[in-house]
């Protein structure tokens, strides 16, 4: 079984890429589950000094998750040109870790116009030594839709781009061969 951590860059409810996240659960292909990580919010603001013996539990928690999963599907929205503070702050939190580098990541993206955080999310994950799987990764034209994860998975389109990445990722998984970056 292939579990991969579903972690959103939107704390807000109905988001966009937190429902694209959501529909991806729901075509899921068998032998994979995807898991949402509905932490982001709890997370402390990043600091040093607190990650040297004894990180928050939080912290730990999200390390954790993200240790035992096979890989990463990220969502994340572009607020002010870049990565939402909160995102990035639970990035920043993992940057120490020995959990986070080498893993797969697979970036879906809900908006064509997110292209700018889009650059800097890929930048940040590669500097944490990240797997980005370009083959997996996703942009999809949805903020307009207002499709609810059900709708997105109904839709013809928006579900054949979603199974076909996740097809991609399975296959980088198990290949574990190095991509694009």
């Amino acid at each position: 079984m292939i579990t991969l951590l579903a972690l959103s860059g939107s704390l807000r409810l109905g988001s966009s890429n937190t429902v694209l996240l959501e529909a991806a659960g729901l075509l899921a292909p068998a032998g994979m589950q995807i898991e949402p990580y509905q932490g982001i919010g709890t997370l402390p603001h990043f600091n040093p000094d607190l990650d040297d013996d004894n990180p928050p539990e939080t912290v730990m928690a999200l390390r954790h998750r993200v240790g035992a999963a096979d890989g990463l599907l990220i969502s994340c929205p572009e607020y002010a040109r870049g990565i939402p503070g909160s995102f990035k702050n639970a990035l920043d939190w993992l940057v120490g870790s020995f959990e986070f580098p080498g893993k797969p990541v697979a970036l879906f993206n809900a908006s064509p116009r997110a292209g700018d955080a889009q650059a800097a999310l890929r930048l940040v994950l590669t500097t944490m030594s990240a797997r980005i799987v370009e083959e997996a990764s996703i942009t999809l034209p949805l903020l307009a839709t207002r499709l609810d994860a059900a709708g997105m998975a109904s839709d013809p389109e928006i579900a054949a781009a979603i199974r076909t990445a996740l097809a991609a990722f399975v296959r980088a998984i198990h290949v574990g061969t190095p991509t694009a970056q």
